[in-house]
């Protein structure tokens, strides 16, 4: 699909996608489930076709948390490193479901793993954005105690993007308190980063948020389960909640 053919579905040119490990695992409860990997790519690919440009980043929460690994005693340094790692094995699956679905991809590691990944410079990665190859950016920002959330919203605003897209689990937006155990939770249509930051919304970590406002990159959740949601939330239709 040329790109003159996608402006007519689409208003957004190059935009960043954020999954959780979690995303990844199915129902398995740990580790990469290849069918929900597969799905997930198969998402991407419905929006890559549009000749959107994209950035992708995912946890690691499947393999390694750093946070629960310092919080059961391991030093939270070396806890977090582990954590990247993980991201980069995330990333490199997604590479192998993305390829597979004839969708070119480069993986791009904050750590040096030359053997595996390439590593960042911006410029290389706007060129490939522009070559319309899908960027996994793996390793969070290379830095302890930084979470992928920040690494998401970090290289989004290095690479111009227009937005964070950021998937959920069964869960199609932003509301006050947890919809899958409370009844009477409200779903946000729309909230301000100063919002989110002052009711403790659980949508991204704080230093994410703040650095989304600061430069005033919109971030919009949704349901990544809904089978064609991300193109459909990208041509503005679905249900969603918009951070700006």
């Amino acid at each position: 699909m040329s790109d003159a053919a996608a402006s007519s579905d689409t208003t957004f040119n190059r935009v960043m996608i954020k999954i959780s490990g979690e995303a990844l695992m199915g129902d398995q409860g740990y580790g990469l489930h290849p069918p929900t990997i597969e799905k997930v790519a198969k998402e991407i690919k419905t929006v890559h076709e549009l000749g959107v440009e994209i950035c992708m980043v995912i946890g690691g929460g499947n393999v390694f948390r750093g946070l629960s690994g310092a919080a059961q005693g391991m030093e939270r340094t070396t806890a977090d490193y582990m954590g990247m790692l993980a991201t980069v094995m995330n990333a490199l699956a997604m590479q192998s479901a993305l390829e597979t679905q004839g969708v070119f991809t480069r993986v791009i590691s904050a750590i040096r793993m030359d053997e595996v990944a390439e590593p960042y410079i911006r410029r290389r990665a706007v060129r490939h954005l522009e070559k319309k190859r899908v960027c996994i950016f793996a390793a969070g920002t290379g830095n302890p105690y930084f979470t992928t959330d920040t690494a998401a919203t970090l290289r989004a605003n290095e690479m111009a993007c227009e937005a964070i897209f950021m998937g959920k689990n069964g869960v199609d937006g932003i509301y006050d308190k947890d919809p899958q155990q409370f009844d009477d939770a409200v779903r946000y249509d729309e909230v301000s980063y100063d919002e989110v930051l002052a009711k403790r919304l659980k949508v991204m970590d704080a230093s994410a948020i703040a650095l989304a406002r600061d430069n005033n990159l919109p971030l919009i959740v949704f349901n990544m389960d809904e089978p064609g949601g991300f193109r459909g939330i990208l041509a503005g239709r679905g249900t969603y909640t918009k951070v700006s």
